[in-house]
């Protein structure tokens, strides 16, 4: 947890130590403690963390090795001891990150296997927002919490048990559509989930005074993507419990809003759905009917969570929002362009785009722009239908899927989609293996700014 000053009688101050500085920071250390840190060959390399001892056996101080490009939540790095009270000291630019790298370095996914208890405080320095940084904590932990969900303990009826729990929290609204209704209201979203034994619908949760500002979150909610009846191989399959890690993102985002209170009138949409293969699945080649009223082709069943983002997206639209944004794990290419950091944003707005990218920069939550070429529409064209869902060209494949769903959306102020992976492939500090919250720390950033300047 953190806390402030007045919390604690007793602190371990941990000092950051760029590989530059080490060597001057040492020096100004006492002789026993400049001996102990060269014994354990502390320079100041990445990822090195060494306690110095006091008389007494108890920690004097911790210092972390930044290297030479300081990771902001290099402070993350203290979740390797299980208890003790630590204080942020020098060295760290940003010590709200710091602060925040802190926690979300202590988080866990447990709810299979129990990892050992743990009893870590960090001391807020002067100046700090502790509320704003717990805040932000606990949305990127629901996120987390989510994405790393396995398949078979989270399907649409339990991502909609999750949003009416967010709401329950902070006396939001829900409406599921499901059954006959959602055939009727959103046939791509119920065609996409039509053959699993998990039924489709769609969560819509309203917050706030309907006289703010329209803001509406889209996620994708794809619980599971086989790939339908174009089947994934294996290895593409096996991470797909977090393709509905745009739903998660919508959800944490909206968390930070509501529990800032941010003066808006909040909407999150999301289509639920399990694109699963049986005799109800919808095929290669099928013409869908969609909420718009387009009509869509399939070119391919792995590319579903454009259909459920798209029906999604011309609700949001209907009421022309002053900020439409949606999230979802949706394409490949996107990854393959700009790998597993950054997600891809694409707006028509330059003014947007650069504000968001900027927000980012400030959090520690890059983002970036890929465009919506124009040129690039004739290549959803169809012979059939008003639309195909799918390219057909082998090129610019993040850009054609972000081209496709931007022909539901005509009445938004402004409309802003990202294409994220969701995902940490690898340890770093603050950032273990697994589900990841991404730009929606920058967009909650960016909206702090705009709605309280």
């Amino acid at each position: 947890m953190i806390v402030g000053r007045h919390e604690v009688a007793r602190s371990t101050p941990v000092h950051g130590v760029k590989k530059a500085d080490a060597v001057s920071f040492l020096e100004r250390l006492s002789v026993e403690h400049r001996t102990f840190a060269g014994m354990s060959g502390f320079d100041g390399s990445p990822g090195q963390i060494v306690g110095l001892p006091d008389a007494a056996g108890r920690f004097a101080m911790i210092l972390i090795g930044l290297g030479d490009e300081p990771d902001p939540f290099a402070v993350a790095g203290l979740n390797r001891f299980t208890e003790g009270t630590y204080a942020l000291g020098e060295g760290f630019a940003d010590q709200s990150a710091a602060a925040l790298g802190f926690l979300l370095g202590l988080y866990r996914y447990e709810t299979y296997a129990q990892g050992k208890a743990r009893a870590l405080t960090l001391v807020a320095p002067d100046g700090i927002d502790v509320i704003d940084v717990r805040r932000i904590a606990d949305a990127v932990t629901l996120t987390r919490d989510l994405i790393n969900t396995p398949a078979n303990d989270l399907g649409p009826a339990e991502l909609a048990d999750a949003a009416q729990a967010l709401a329950r929290q902070y006396d939001a609204d829900v409406v599921i559509t499901d059954g006959e209704e959602l055939e009727t209201q959103f046939p791509m979203i119920a065609a996409v989930g039509a053959a699993s034994v998990r039924p489709p619908l769609l969560i819509d949760m309203t917050w706030g005074d309907s006289d703010n500002p329209k803001l509406t979150l889209v996620g994708k909610g794809v619980v599971f993507d086989t790939g339908g009846l174009n089947i994934k191989p294996g290895n593409s399959m096996a991470l797909m419990k977090k393709d509905m890690g745009g739903a998660a993102q919508a959800l944490g985002l909206a968390q930070m809003v509501m529990d800032a209170e941010l003066p808006v009138r909040l909407r999150v949409l999301i289509g639920a759905a399990e694109n699963a293969i049986g005799g109800a699945a919808f095929r290669p080649g099928d013409v869908l009917r969609s909420r718009k009223g387009l009509t869509v082709e399939i070119g391919n069943t792995d590319a579903e969570g454009r259909l459920v983002l798209a029906d999604a997206l011309a609700l949001a639209d209907e009421e022309a929002p002053e900020l439409l944004i949606d999230f979802a794990t949706l394409t490949g290419a996107a990854r393959v362009a700009l790998g597993p950091d950054l997600p891809a944003l694409f707006t028509k707005s330059d003014a947007l785009a650069e504000d968001i990218r900027l927000a980012g920069e400030d959090v520690h939550d890059p983002v970036w722009r890929l465009p919506l070429w124009p040129r690039y529409r004739t290549w959803l064209k169809s012979s059939i239908a008003d639309i195909n869902h799918i390219s057909s060209q082998p090129f610019a494949g993040a850009s054609t899927a972000a081209l496709f769903l931007d022909r539901f959306v005509e009445k938004a102020g402004a409309y802003a989609h990202f294409d994220i992976i969701a995902w940490n492939p690898e340890d770093r500090p603050g950032r273990p293996k697994g589900g990841e919250a991404q730009a929606i720390r920058a967009v909650y950033q960016w909206l702090s700014v705009r709605y309280r300047g």
